[in-house]
């Protein structure tokens, strides 16, 4: 009988052993390779359906959000980008403070508002939302940045 030859990884809490396998119809290895694509299907599910992504609010709707209070402008660009210029009325809590203490940085935002993360170019946000998320928090990272925003409106301060 001809069967299919695997090379799979094994892994029982404490060892971890790699074995040549020969797969056959009706065979416990067949079984075992199954099960361990379901587990590394589940562990690894998490990690790619939970992503956060840029938001598809205009900023027409972003700013009416924040102008009505039902939302909140945040600015996860580091300190010395902001002191160089920022958004009016934007708080700052940069990406670094959220990735060293988050439970305590994001006591700061309300959670009973929606947070519009903002960066650069979109991908400090996007990992900002990814964390804040996890707190509890309803994040929509927006791809305009700091210069973006301003030309669209919004007001500038230093």
């Amino acid at each position: 009988m001809v069967g299919v030859f695997l090379w799979y990884h094994e892994f029982d809490g404490l060892m971890r052993s790699y074995r040549l396998i020969q797969l056959r119809p009706g065979k416990e290895e067949f079984m075992n390779l199954l099960r361990s694509i379901v587990v590394l299907t589940l562990m690894l599910f998490p990690l790619v359906g939970n992503a956060a992504e840029l938001t598809k609010d205009s900023l027409a709707t972003v700013e009416k959000s924040i102008a009505a209070e039902k939302a909140v402008l945040v600015d996860v660009r580091e300190r010395s980008e902001w002191d160089k210029g920022h958004v009016k009325g934007a708080m700052l809590i940069p990406l670094s403070l959220l990735q060293e203490d988050a439970a305590t940085t994001a006591k700061r935002l309300p959670k009973d508002k929606i947070i519009y993360a903002h960066c650069v170019s979109g991908r400090r946000c996007v990992t900002a939302a990814n964390i804040l998320e996890k707190l509890g928090y309803e994040v929509r990272p927006i791809k305009p940045g700091y210069k973006e925003l301003v030309e669209a409106g919004f007001e500038s301060t230093k």
